[in-house]
């Protein structure tokens, strides 16, 4: 492989890779991530056909479908009354998942920076109205684990 891949692109295909499995129960995450890295990255296969899979990628994508109830559970609790998952577009949810996840497991990306990648992500994904959602849901989340964390 040429090309060294920045964490926002494989944030990309994390998206890419977790929007399909949201909808397709018999699509395996290996699967999932191959057809995410093929589509914005086909110059990773090699001439064995065979796939580069960056670590943190599978990191993300399986982190995610682990704490699925968690992070679920965690976005719900954060919406306004009367308002449930399934009224949300999907896209804003992986979005919000994977940052959830990064705030909460990998302690080596600030929380902020969790934050700010999703807003570029529903820049990518989505629309100004869901930048905005996902900005608020997250920030009101991040306050409240920085808040917990100075308890310890």
């Amino acid at each position: 492989m040429n090309k060294e891949l920045s964490r926002h692109d494989i944030r990309v295909m994390a998206v890419q890779a977790l929007f399909p499995l949201d909808f397709n129960e018999d699509l395996s995450r290996k699967d999932a991530i191959e057809q995410a890295i093929e589509l914005e990255h086909g110059e990773m296969i090699d001439e064995e056909q065979e796939k580069f899979i960056p670590e943190y990628l599978d990191i993300l994508v399986t982190g995610v479908c682990e704490h699925k109830v968690e992070l679920d559970q965690l976005i719900e609790t954060h919406l306004k009354k009367g308002w449930h998952l399934s009224r949300l577009s999907k896209m804003d949810v992986i979005v919000l998942k994977i940052a959830l996840f990064e705030m909460m497991y990998i302690e080596e990306v600030p929380g902020k920076v969790a934050v700010n990648e999703a807003i570029e992500l529903t820049k990518t994904f989505s629309d100004d109205q869901s930048r905005k959602f996902v900005n608020g849901i997250l920030s009101n989340i991040l306050k409240e684990l920085d808040e917990a964390n100075k308890e310890k």
